[in-house]
């Protein structure tokens, strides 16, 4: 399983064209083995459009039912484990909680995670993709 960070789903299920195309090959490869998506994503992208910082092509709730439903999507609902481990990662992680829950989430399930965010690429403390 491979744990897509936020801005990657957004790109993938949109189809927008800015995602790399060796995260589009990584990403596709995966779909049998599962492509984990944190529940804290649904919440960023809600708050994004509600801050009209992202634009979808549906209704929010429409787009959101069908970027769950892209086959081999898992969803990873915010456990009491992965909330206690975004609490305590190892080494020095910035603040923000979002970003914070969806390290954890991959430190959590041992997978790896997909994102262009240069602050997540730098930890040391979850492989990234």
């Amino acid at each position: 399983m491979i744990i897509l960070d936020t801005h990657i789903w957004v790109w993938w299920a949109a189809e927008s064209g800015d995602l790399s195309e060796e995260h589009q090959d990584v990403v596709e490869s995966q779909r049998n083995d599962g492509i984990g998506v944190s529940a804290i994503s649904c919440w960023e992208i809600s708050k994004l459009v509600e801050y009209d910082r992202l634009e979808l092509t549906l209704d929010l709730s429409d787009w959101m039912r069908a970027a769950l439903d892209i086959p081999g999507v898992q969803l990873i609902e915010l456990s009491p484990p992965i909330a206690i481990e975004s609490t305590q990662l190892p080494g020095d992680f910035h603040s923000d909680p979002a970003d914070q829950i969806i390290v954890a989430t991959a430190r959590m399930h041992d997978a790896e995670l997909v994102t262009v965010d240069q602050k997540i690429q730098d930890y040391a403390h979850v492989p990234v993709l």
